[in-house]
Parts: C-alpha cells; sequence; structure tokens
C-alpha cells in the first residue's frame, strides 16, 4: 500500500519584527521562540514528542545568532531522533524543501511523525547588509549584482510586459494588494492587517516601476512549525488533517532569472509542475477550492494564477479586479493575506503558506473560512519562478 502524508499540527507567530539589533542589551533568542512553537505544534496535533522521528529545519538567516541551529534545537529540546535531522535551503522555496522533505521522510518509512519547520529573522538587520546579501544570492555576482539588480527588479520588467502584451491596467495589478490586505485583516499571523482602498494603493511611491510600495513586501521575521504524519497515524488522532494528494516539481534550467530570451510571463516551471501535482492527485484545476501562493508581488499572483490553470493568459489581472480570487469569489487565492500583506519571512514563506492551507482544510480559518473547503493547491517558488514546487492538498475531517 502507497504511504501518504497528512498535515496533523500547526503553530507559528505573527510575522512581523522579532529580531533585536545586535547593540540591544537584551537579544531575542531563535531557539526560545523555536521550542516553544514546537510544544504548540505537537499539542495541536495531539502526538507524544516520543512519536517524532526526524526533523527538518530551514536553514536560518545568515544573521541568525545560533549557528547549526537545527541540532542545537534538538538538544534544546532533549528531542532524539531515528530518521533524519538536517538544514535544507534553496532561497525562497527553503521553506517548500523543508516540506517536502519532511514528506519524503514519512514516505520512505523512516518516520511516522516528523516536524518541518524554520525561523527568519531579517528585519533589524541593517537595509544595506540585507540588500548586499540578497543581490548576491538571487543573482550572478558578476552581472546582476553589480548593477545593483534586486528580485523586485525582474518582477517589474515582468509586469511591464504583462501589461504590455494583455493591455493590463495598474489597477487590475493594485487591487491584488486590496484583496490581500482584507484578508490580512481577517488574519491574527498577518503583518498589515490595515485594509487598504485602490487609490491608496495607486498613490503610494514607486519601487521599481510599475510596481509601488503596497505591490511588494516589506521585510519580515517569522517562525512556523508543522507536523506531519503517516496517513495511519493520523487516523488514529481523531482529529480533522490535511492529506498531501499530489506534488509537483520544475526547474527550468535557468539561475532566477534567465539571459536567454524567452516568454517572461509564462512561468513554464509553474504550469509544469501544476500539472503534475494535478494528475498526481487525480484531479484538474478547475477542482481546487482555494490557494495558498508564494508571490512577492501582485504582478507574481496574477502570473501563477494563470500558470496553474485557474485563468487563460491574459486574464488573471482582470479577474483579480473583478473579485474573483476574493473569499467568497471564484477561487479565493491567498487567503492569509499572501506575501504582500501576511508577511514575507522568505525562508519560511511556504510554511506560513501551508499553516494556512491546514487551517482551511481543517475548518479553523474564522473569519476567513473558505465555505465546504476541500482541496487546495500551494506553490513555492525559486528566483523569477525559474523552479517551482506545488503540492494538492485534501480536507480530511
Amino acid at each position: 500500500m502507497t504511504r501518504r502524508v497528512a498535515i496533523v499540527g500547526t503553530s507559528a507567530i505573527p510575522v512581523g519584527r522579532h529580531q533585536t539589533r545586535a547593540d540591544e542589551p537584551l537579544q531575542v533568542l531563535e531557539q526560545e521562540i523555536m521550542t516553544r512553537l514546537v510544544v504548540d505544534a505537537v499539542r495541536d496535533a495531539g502526538v507524544d514528542r516520543k512519536d517524532i522521528q526526524s526533523l527538518v529545519c530551514t536553514v536560518p538567516r545568515p544573521y541568525t545568532l545560533q549557528k547549526y541551529f537545527h541540532t542545537f534545537l534538538v538538544s534544546h529540546l532533549r528531542l532524539p531522533c531515528s530518521g533524519n535531522v538536517m538544514e535544507v535551503q534553496g532561497n525562497g522555496m527553503t521553506g517548500a524543501l523543508a516540506f517536502d522533505q519532511a514528506c519524503n521522510e514519512i514516505l520512505l518509512g523512516r518516520a511516522e511523525v516528523a516536524l518541518a519547520l524554520g525561523i527568519n529573522m531579517e528585519a533589524a538587520t541593517p537595509s544595506v547588509e540585507h540588500a548586499m546579501s540578497s543581490m548576491r544570492t538571487t543573482g550572478d555576482v558578476d552581472f546582476h549584482a553589480s548593477a545593483g539588480f534586486i528580485p523586485i527588479s525582474w518582477y517589474a520588467m515582468d509586469a511591464m510586459r504583462y501589461m504590455h502584451d494583455y493591455a493590463a491596467t495598474r489597477e487590475q495589478l493594485g487591487s491584488v494588494a486590496v484583496k490581500n490586505r482584507h484578508h490580512a485583516s481577517l488574519n491574527p499571523l498577518a503583518q498589515y492587517r490595515k485594509p487598504i482602498t485602490l487609490d491608496e494603493v495607486l498613490a503610494q511611491r514607486p519601487i521599481v516601476e510599475p510596481l509601488g510600495l503596497y505591490d511588494v513586501p516589506g521585510r519580515s521575521d517569522g517562525a512556523a512549525c508543522l507536523v506531519l504524519a503517516s496517513e495511519d497515524v493520523a487516523k488514529t488522532l481523531g482529529r480533522p488533517y490535511a492529506l498531501v494528494r499530489g506534488r509537483g516539481f520544475c526547474h527550468d534550467g535557468s539561475h532566477q532569472i534567465d539571459e536567454v530570451p524567452n516568454d517572461m510571463t509564462e512561468l513554464i516551471a509553474a504550469r509544469r509542475a501544476s500539472a503534475t501535482a494535478y494528475a498526481q492527485a487525480g484531479i484538474c484545476a478547475d477542482q481546487i477550492d482555494f490557494a495558498e501562493f508564494y508571490a512577492p508581488c501582485t504582478i507574481v499572483e496574477v502570473l501563477v494564477s494563470e500558470a496553474v490553470g485557474f485563468f487563460g493568459r491574459g486574464q488573471g489581472a482582470p479577474a483579480a479586479l473583478d473579485g474573483q480570487t476574493r473569499i467568497g469569489g471564484r477561487i479565493p487565492i491567498s487567503t492569509s493575506g499572501g506575501l504582500t500583506s501576511r508577511g514575507h519571512p522568505a525562508y519560511v514563506t511556504s510554511l506560513y503558506n501551508m499553516v494556512e492551507v491546514a487551517d482551511q482544510l481543517r475548518g479553523r480559518a474564522g473569519e476567513r473560512q473558505v465555505a465546504d473547503a476541500r482541496l487546495a493547491l500551494a506553490t513555492g517558488e525559486l528566483g523569477n519562478y525559474n523552479a517551482a514546487m506545488v503540492h494538492v492538498l485534501e480536507a480530511v475531517r
């Protein structure tokens, strides 16, 4: 019989500013935050800590005080493991890789219960230091970095191309930011919860044309922990869970952004990865009830909504303005508030996406609950969607 994996427990801190400056007399210690989250997630799952056999942690930001964090945390928790204990890294896909590897621990029979967890601390680190690190991480040090080329730059180029090809408007892109802020206003984990209007979005200063302040994410700290279990274990707990039905991955062979001329707005990796996930789950895009995207900018949410098959090419932006991606709309997207409003602690962003998916599928999303949510889609990305990871999950109650 084929093994399957379920999310049975979650915990997370509100996205925001938690990191302390290096010169402050009292420091926030990452292991203290993570220890509390592990305890909370295990309690939420209803498992015993002795059942945990594997732990997959995201690589912390370089500014994290405690190095070799994963094994230090296991020691701090007094948590012996017979499966694997490891850190994973994949820039923006780091959280998705942690989740995926924790699933693999169960699928391979190394664990019946595994943790996918991580912490991202960066908000108090000087912007110059963060920008320099980001440029050398996300681009070619011999080309992009020397030109000051940052991720928002390539997303802005995508936006210009999309607006040119499909006559999309700033109002259409801005409506994504308004929608996400509305969703975030209902989410206690969100960083920015004050509702905004489309006029306010359009009035903000530009970051990289045509993207303004509300079209892009702020800097964020965050931490989250997911408890995963085999389907057999999940069935014994007597609680709702989110079952992983399908998984897809694709890397297009480029580093972050391709220097070879290509269709900038197609997001081939997301299209192929989602097709694989749908096939494995035995469903099609029309059956998805809601989605949590890794979408750092408003334009990215639009492009991913088309790449995964929710809308045709050029139709994602007008659909957003029409309200189709709001809670209560045809296909709610980023019900957590998304990266622009819930927040974007990059290395753990995908874990927050999975927290939202689990909350929705277990019927615990409160005012932002999607009615009768049964099937969900979650995406992770590397670079400008040069690589994508997609999971389809199902509610079991």
